[in-house]
């Protein structure tokens, strides 16, 4: 295929990140960013539905055999007040897998129940070098971490003046910088890059007037961080699962930011053979570069689909990403690539 044509879809692609990415949307406050993709969805023509969990499902057409179920999520990892310490400082339980070691220094902004927002930075307890002596030996935890706003707050009662408490979201600030090399710099990119992927997938279906040989669905969760995204609300006539996620890049695994990666084995273990072999099929056909791994620390939401008792076969693919659940990296290459799988293997 011409990559000419799908590197109009790519720049369309990229344009949906910037958006979806500087919507704040831990787990369990996703709202406006499912708000954002279900009206782009609608923009291009489709009839979105909610769920009632709060994602998103769309039929993007198709004959109606043997439908496939292709997720993505659009919840990220962050953190929850869980305490208002007595300098006013907050402490943090994580939403999701949120790492202390690499949120350190981070500015993030505090979603109170009324909806305002306050501003401050992620720092170890006693974060000043020339007063700590302990500072580089000291391990990372959400124990010795705490949030210090930007406001004059000495107490807990100064914090709580501004509306802040307990249950209240913290949202980390993404960073997402495109360089003039082609790499994708965020936190985030899992999976919010392949959330606009399949806005892009979709949008080539409408502009090109497709229509795929079997029903093809999308669903954006927004539990998937903490297990249960993709766990409800297959559409009838569905036989297959897809996620769409974050290719794993590291250790001794094969994939780059350049490719995308099909997984053949994961922590929850292997995707069905045929479907693996199907995507490697059509990688093939469409000339994507691509590298098939073993994930060995790892699930999807298709996994949950699964587990909850859905008779499916499944299969994962996503552009590479590394440092993941980190501040991340992918490339326009990979995007690139896995737009082409998902067209050479759905249509």
């Amino acid at each position: 295929m011409d990559n000419t044509k799908l590197n109009f879809y790519v720049d369309y692609i990229l344009e949906q990140l910037k958006v979806i990415i500087a919507i704040d949307s831990p787990t369990g406050y996703t709202e406006k960013a499912v708000a954002a993709v279900a009206e782009e969805l609608t923009r291009l023509g489709y009839a979105p539905e909610r769920t009632v969990k709060g994602g998103v499902i769309v039929d993007l057409g198709g004959k109606p055999e043997n439908g496939i179920l292709v997720e993505t999520h659009l919840d990220t990892l962050g953190a929850m007040v869980s305490e208002i310490k007595g300098n006013g400082r907050l402490k943090m339980v994580p939403l999701g897998g949120l790492s202390p070691h690499n949120i350190e220094t981070e500015d993030v902004r505090v979603v109170t129940r009324s909806g305002k927002i306050v501003t401050g930075t992620i720092q170890l307890s006693n974060a000043s070098v020339h007063v700590n002596g302990s500072y580089n030996s000291t391990v990372r935890s959400f124990d010795i971490i705490e949030v210090v706003l930007d406001e004059d707050v000495r107490s807990a009662g100064d914090a709580a003046k501004l509306g802040i408490r307990v249950g209240d979201i913290v949202c980390v600030e993404p960073r997402l910088k495109i360089t003039d090399t082609g790499y994708i710099k965020s936190r985030f990119l899992d999976d919010k890059l392949s959330v606009a992927i399949l806005l892009g997938y979709a949008k080539y279906l409408k502009d090109e007037g497709i229509t795929p040989d079997r029903r093809v669905y999308g669903h954006i969760t927004v539990y998937e961080e903490i297990g249960h995204g993709g766990s409800a609300s297959v559409p009838a006539g569905v036989t297959e699962g897809l996620s769409v996620d974050m290719g794993c890049v590291g250790g001794s695994l094969a994939c780059t930011e350049k490719q995308v990666s099909i997984c053949a084995k994961d922590s929850g273990g292997p995707y069905n053979y045929d479907v693996v072999t199907g995507l490697i099929n059509a990688a093939e056909k469409m000339e994507a570069d691509y590298a098939v791994d073993i994930y060995p620390h790892y699930g999807s939401d298709v996994e949950a689909t699964l587990r909850a008792g859905w008779d499916i076969k499944h299969g994962l693919i996503g552009a590479g990403v590394y440092a993941s659940h980190g501040y991340e990296r992918s490339h326009v290459d990979g995007v690139l690539n896995t737009l082409k799988v998902l067209i050479g293997y759905i249509g």
